[in-house]
């Protein structure tokens, strides 16, 4: 659990306790983590939080209706934010989407909040494919089908009396956004429809009609406005703080703030209802607990039953924090739950009613599990040989049961629940435990000769389960292990750089790849290491040998590429493979660590992308570059065959930077280098006198002073949200084609616009001296265009040039104009 809070410590001291408050006592003493189990009970009600990308939860209303009110809540994200940017790393695409995904499950698990999402693997179509200023674009790329059948599905199988989107349909909202909104209210009425997606109901799953949907809205709008910025003492913050706690944890996002308690109201505007009563309140007219839903029944003996019900689950709420008197109440509600399910099941209740009431009880039945667990102060450690393992390996795990209560616990088993095949002892009875003893049960467990690779979506390959009975109730619940279990190949390959690019124009006598190989296996690996090359190529070496003794060595290999004399023009591949023990290898695998959720790894084919074009260069331009972390324009050009060199903090501070013809930031360079600023006298200074700079993008929360951090006067487009040309295939139109931007080196016509990633430019400047000059237009469709997408100015002997087109996605992707073009702005001035 410790990595749930790394990286608290920045936070305010209230939320510095954030640890215990959340997960087991805070410093008041309260008891949180049975506070967490014992709320829910208040209430039957479940409610659906809609968005498109990690981090659209609204965590500060749903810290209030989980946290606050015990409501049953979940958040429902559509992609995994691949498209977006990586504020701790420099993970991209889909390595950046697993740990968008894992932060998005982390930040949940403060809120009380269970996180879905409706894509399911890394080549999902459902993907962040960047800003979109539609809903039909979104649902054109991701498949309309698709992506409203599994919100139909998650509707019917969750089953929530409440959804609400986290934002509106409207015109200054993210194309994603408003799919996700569009989607949310056409499946009011759609999930009810047993004639929609007819296949579902085939398949065991009945229509479900939301009771309520709610959109949010301004307070003149609202017609539910609810104070959610109450100081809970159980937690010692207010839900908005618990909400920012939550979203400290998308790190790689920046998100969080440190807030004070104060008011704070959310506005909600009824869009949909099924109920009759549609007063000012969130939940009415919906039943609110089982008291409720005794009125709503005709049968009087399950009415009865009901109003009997509810009334025991209160005295648990009420018993808080009384451990030892909650269990057995706890135990005995479980099996009145279990009961009238049965009766429920088998009355002539109206098929709507019934099904809706024994979805509650399967909800209140999951719930006084969690707080018989809680309350049994039953403790579980599992142990593994290796959290890395490889097909046909065996471990061992071990499950450590402690009783760290004030009585004597019966009849305690300890299972294992992994893939089908993979082989294990069954359960293991550790019968009964005294106050303070442990039992430990240890299990041998084979990995199948064929397993599945990892896949960071899935389910935990191995989780462990526990169960006791107490006066003739069975209570079993799932434990995880402290972090994540994989299957991996036995020998990880990695090329590098992922990357190559052949100038045509002067193609290079030896291109230097180097290829490092990981031994994922617990045994030692002798490995040939070679390169599949295309026609005409060679190596030196042509192959070479490394020797692994242990898992996690791991060695890199030198190679020097040799081309042909002439390269065709056009993409190729070389792929790395290592043979070893009659197998080959050729997955890559890329380890994300970060201390703030657990382990993952992205798997994919161990290739080097080519691609031959023609990219001229002035002889002898020497060129550095303040590497931000956000990008690799820096190696691109490296391998492409220019002077480049990465400045440091020390450079940029002392050195003398008058040796390089052009200076280039990364992007977002104001925030991953705080010493940009705080030597930008010195960078004003170099352009004063003579230098060229090229300044990549910042967006218009980075740091950024629009009159003093450029020479003149240059503000950020806000919102951001305006100031964006999305379509990657936008007309683009060059102002000044007789320019040297557009010349030198390279004569730059239509088509390096061609083939572009993702989007033509971000954060559109939106002011701007009248001395920088403006090159290029372009325009999403119907919009009026930009003009600001290349800014150059004079300053005094030399140039300042700032430019927001996204060229690090283009030169990721190889696409030779990008090169070009970028290759043309940091080239400006060398033929003087």
């Amino acid at each position: 659990m410790k990595r749930l809070w790394y990286g608290m410590m920045s936070i305010l001291l209230v939320l510095s306790v954030l640890p215990q408050v959340v997960l087991g006592e805070n410093q008041d003493g309260h008891d949180v983590e049975l506070w967490n189990a014992v709320k829910p009970l208040d209430t039957t009600v479940t409610f659906l939080n809609t968005g498109a990308h990690p981090d659209d939860e609204r965590s500060d209303f749903l810290a209030y209706l989980s946290r606050g009110l015990g409501v049953k809540t979940a958040s429902l994200i559509a992609n995994r934010g691949e498209g977006g940017q990586n504020a701790i790393g420099n993970e991209l695409g889909n390595g950046l989407g697993i740990i968008r995904s894992n932060e998005m499950i982390e930040a949940a698990k403060v809120n009380g909040v269970k996180a879905y999402h409706l894509s399911d693997t890394t080549s999902d179509a459902i993907y962040d494919f960047g800003f979109s200023k539609s809903p039909e674009e979104t649902l054109e790329k991701w498949g309309e089908e698709v992506t409203y059948s599994r919100l139909i599905e998650f509707i019917r199988t969750y089953q929530p009396d409440v959804v609400m989107p986290s934002f509106l349909n409207v015109d200054s909202q993210h194309g994603h956004h408003r799919a996700i909104n569009v989607l949310s209210v056409k499946a009011f009425e759609d999930a009810a429809d047993p004639a929609v997606f007819p296949e579902q109901i085939k398949n065991g799953l009945e229509p479900w009609q939301i009771k309520k949907l709610y959109l949010p809205v301004s307070r003149d709008e609202a017609t539910v406005s609810i104070e959610i910025g109450d100081y809970d003492p159980v937690y010692g913050m207010s839900y908005p703080q618990l909400g920012e706690a939550s979203r400290y944890l998308h790190k790689s996002q920046g998100m969080g703030r440190d807030i004070p308690v104060e008011p704070r109201q959310v506005h909600l505007k009824l869009a949909e209802s099924a109920v009759p009563e549609n007063s000012d309140k969130l939940f009415e007219g919906i039943p609110y607990d089982f008291a409720a839903w005794a009125d709503k029944v005709s049968d009087k003996e399950l009415s009865e039953s009901l109003g009997s019900l509810q009334q025991k689950l209160d005295r648990i709420v009420e018993l808080y924090p009384d451990r030892g008197a909650i269990l057995p109440d706890s135990q005995k509600a479980l099996r009145d739950v279990r009961e009238l399910a049965g009766k429920v099941a088998a009355s002539k209740l109206d098929q709507d009613v019934k099904n809706d009431l024994l979805h509650k009880l399967e909800l209140k039945e999951e719930q006084l599990l969690e707080v018989s667990r809680v309350a049994s102060e039953l403790s579980v450690d599992i142990s593994i040989g290796s959290y890395v393992l490889t097909q046909g390996e065996q471990t061992e795990v071990e499950v450590t049961v402690t009783n760290e209560g004030n009585q004597k616990l019966h009849h305690i088993e300890a299972a294992l629940l992994t893939p089908e095949n993979w082989k294990h002892e069954k359960a293991v009875k550790l019968k009964h435990l005294k106050p303070g003893e442990s039992k430990t049960a240890s299990f041998t467990v084979k990995v199948p000769d064929d397993a599945e690779y990892f896949e960071p979506y899935a389910e935990a390959s191995i989780q462990a389960q526990l169960s006791f009975k107490e006066n003739g109730v069975d209570t079993t619940f799932g434990s995880d292990l402290d972090n994540t279990v994989s299957v991996l190949p036995e020998l990880g390959v990695t090329p590098d750089p992922a990357n190559i690019t052949v100038n045509t124009a002067d193609v290079q006598e030896t291109i230097p790849v180097s290829v490092k190989v990981k031994n994922y296996a617990d045994a030692s690996q002798e490995a040939t290491v070679s390169l599949n090359l295309p026609a005409g190529w060679s190596s030196e070496p042509a192959m070479a040998e490394v020797n692994l003794e242990k898992r996690f060595d791991e060695r890199s290999v030198s190679f020097n590429l040799i081309p042909p004399s002439e390269v065709e023009e056009g993409d190729f591949t070389i792929r790395a493979i290592a043979k070893a023990n009659g197998k080959t290898h050729h997955t890559t695998v890329q380890e994300i660590k970060y201390e703030h959720v657990n382990d993952s790894y992205y798997l994919y084919p161990s290739s080097i992308n080519g691609v031959a074009f023609e990219l001229l260069k002035p002889e002898n331009l020497k060129v550095g570059y303040i590497d931000s972390g956000f990008d690799s324009i820096a190696d691109s050009f490296i391998n492409a065959g220019f002077d480049i060199t990465k400045l440091t903090p020390e450079d940029l501070a002392s050195a003398d930077l008058s040796q390089y013809d052009t200076i280039v930031t990364g992007i977002r360079a104001t925030l991953g280098r705080e010493d940009l600023l705080a030597n930008n006298d010195r960078i004003k200074e170099y352009v004063h006198n003579g230098g060229h700079f090229v300044m990549q993008y910042v967006t218009a929360s980075d740091p950024w002073d629009a009159e003093l951090t450029a020479p003149y006067r240059l503000k950020i487009g806000t919102p951001s949200i305006r100031w964006r040309v999305t379509d990657e295939n936008a007309d683009v139109t060059v102002t000044k084609p007789d320019h040297p931007l557009f010349n030198y080196p390279n004569k730059i016509a239509d088509s390096d616009w061609d083939n572009w990633v993702q989007e033509r430019g971000l954060y559109f400047p939106m002011e701007w001296d009248e001395r920088y000059e403006t090159f290029v237009s372009m325009a999403d469709p119907g919009e009026d265009p930009f003009t600001s997408g290349i800014l150059m100015a004079e300053y005094g002997e030399g140039t300042y040039l700032y430019t927001n087109l996204v060229f690090y996605r283009q030169i990721g992707a190889q696409v030779p104009g990008g090169y070009r073009i970028f290759a043309n702005l940091i080239s400006y001035g060398a033929d003087r």
